[in-house]
């Protein structure tokens, strides 16, 4: 009951017949080797390494934790074997550049195998999470000599890479960092800080680590503008180790595999990536990367947390179900009950249909980066600028909350230790907050894209929703009408807002809870009107959805408009 295990014919079910994923990306010239039976096979085969390889080591990697002895940092036994069969059998390049070493398929087929991974063992996906982040920032800012020592062995994963931005003094600010870089006759820098907060700073996993590292030239201005970027390696070329320090790891309260440190740099040389000044415009490029991995992440702990709370509930016998008779065998197995049936079905529906939102989102991502026309690339940006922090914020809360209910299906025996879904909660908690706080997250999708143009952009995107409801589907009136609501809810706000400059930072919450409400409605019209919909897997979810999530709208809505009083408009 521990262990969990990929769902891949869901997967499978929802990328081809509900989002038609095959055929989109075949029609891209770069995936037109991506057909049904392909996706199939990349499926299977991933579910079958997590399930068979990464699952087993959560629960031991979860009570015997990293350990620190003197700047070295040992994962729990069997991480490194793991680590190593993983990289050595493609799975970290699977969207890299053929030319990088990687598989160059789609990033939906790499955001559906870190579902599974996070899934299975969110401590030990920890380390890989930041590869194609950090792959992306280097193949587009670095030097072509930086390039030609470290693309290739961070595409195919034989080095990792970390993600060097927070500061003890400065986390969501990154304008306060102090990390600074001096500038030396041979053109590399020495940079000398402190940074905290820092996944697998160090460990042994892999034989190199690749350092990403925010820092400030000893002219740069305050602020934000004044930061660059600079790659600093564990090790350099010469076998020579770096001034790059881990002086302890974090005891955190999850994620017990994964290796938290704070990291000391003496005078570590290293190299610039992008242009002085423009780190922030580098590192972006790995921020935005994650926070689509980091909304999978709530969806796969959400679906492994779900599939202990169905496992035990259909073995736990108690008191007879209301409703059946004295004959029924099956009386008396807690999953009869209602209030049991509620919470599983909720959750069922919150992972169903942020899936659709999720693969969408990642599938987006494929059509900026290789679709020929104009229009449909603008149209891709608009999907992943609105969605993204919508969906990171939403499914990592679910994944902690509706964990929460699942471990409720438990009763007592959730609250031990040996039933394993207490671990679910503790790992999935720190979801919400890094990779930007959901908070942050609300605030970014509220005041810097819905408000920033009036609502045009935003706009757009709800038409463009609404576009790809068929009219003849029993679905699409209530769609529309909560699209409607939602634009009529926007354009009073940005009303308001034009009054009350602190408004906006106030609702932002209930606003994107609002978004992600009437995404989530969207996700499941998709569904519903597919080949799949009609099958009793998925109805019972469906009217879930409908029954005790979507109520969730109306509230929010008018907790926003209460907030924006009476506006003209």
């Amino acid at each position: 009951m521990n262990a969990y295990q990929p769902a891949t014919e869901d997967i499978h079910l929802l990328l081809s017949q509900v989002l038609n994923a095959p055929a989109q990306l075949q029609a891209l010239q770069n995936y037109s080797e991506v057909d049904p039976d392909l996706v199939l096979q990349v499926l299977q085969e991933a579910g079958k390494f997590v399930g068979e390889v990464i699952a087993p080591l959560n629960r031991n990697g979860d009570e015997t934790g990293c350990r620190f002895d003197n700047g070295k940092v040992t994962t729990p036994p069997g991480f490194r074997d793991a680590y190593q069969a993983f990289w050595q059998a493609g799975w970290p390049a699977l969207a890299s550049a053929t030319e990088d070493g990687g598989q160059g398929l789609p990033a939906v087929m790499e955001a559906v195998l870190y579902e599974m991974l996070s899934a299975a063992n969110h401590g030990w996906t920890m380390a890989p999470g930041l590869l194609h982040g950090a792959y992306e920032c280097i193949k587009h800012h670095a030097s072509e000599e930086l390039k030609a020592q470290y693309l290739e062995k961070v595409a195919t994963g034989e080095w990792l890479a970390t993600m060097c931005l927070t500061e003890p003094h400065a986390g969501s600010d990154l304008g306060l960092a102090r990390t600074k870089a001096v500038w030396q006759a041979d053109g590399s820098y020495q940079i000398s800080g402190t940074k905290i907060f820092i996944s697998g700073g160090e460990h042994d996993l892999s034989d190199n680590i690749v350092h990403l590292v925010l820092a400030r030239l000893p002219d740069a201005p305050p602020g934000p503008r004044g930061l660059s970027l600079f790659l600093v390696p564990k090790f350099y070329a010469d076998g020579s180790r770096s001034e790059a320090h881990c002086e302890r790891i974090e005891e955190k309260m999850g994620l017990h595999g994964s290796p938290t440190c704070v990291m000391r740099f003496d005078a570590a040389i290293g190299w610039m990536v992008g242009a002085p000044g423009r780190g922030l415009n580098a590192m972006f490029v790995m921020m935005n990367a994650a926070r689509l991995h980091v909304a999978l992440q709530g969806v796969g702990l959400l679906e492994a947390a779900w599939q202990k709370a169905d496992a035990y509930s259909k073995e736990r016998r108690q008191m007879r179900a209301p409703g059946r008779g004295k004959s029924a065998a099956e009386a008396d197995l807690i999953a009869e009950h209602p209030a049991m049936r509620r919470i599983l079905d909720t959750q069922r529906a919150w992972i169903d249909g942020a899936r659709v939102l999720a693969y969408r989102t990642a599938m987006e991502l494929d059509m900026l980066k290789h679709h020929p026309d104009t229009v449909r690339k603008e149209a891709a940006q608009r999907w992943c600028t609105f969605v993204t922090p919508a969906i990171k914020a939403a499914f990592t809360q679910q994944a902690f909350y509706g964990g929460s209910e699942c471990l409720q299906v438990f009763g007592g025996h959730g609250y031990v230790r040996e039933w394993g879904i207490e671990q679910n909660i503790r790992d999935a908690r720190v979801a919400m907050i890094y990779e930007g706080t959901n908070e942050i997250q609300a605030i970014d999708l509220l005041v810097r894209k819905v408000l920033a143009d009036g609502g045009r952009g935003f706009f757009t995107l709800l038409n463009e929703l609404q576009d790809a409801m068929p009219s003849d589907a029993p679905s699409s009136a209530r769609v529309a009408q909560r699209l409607k609501v939602l634009e009529e809810l926007t354009r009073k706000l940005a009303a308001s807002a034009a009054q009350d400059a602190s408004l906006a930072f106030w609702v932002a919450d209930d606003y994107l809870r609002a978004v992600a409400m009437v995404l989530m409605d969207w996700a499941w019209a998709q569904i519903e009107r597919s080949a799949v919909g009609a099958d009793v897997r998925w109805v019972q979810p469906a009217q879930a959805m409908q029954r005790w999530v979507m109520p969730e709208f109306a509230m929010r809505v008018g907790i926003v408009d209460r907030a924006c009083g009476p506006v003209a408009l």
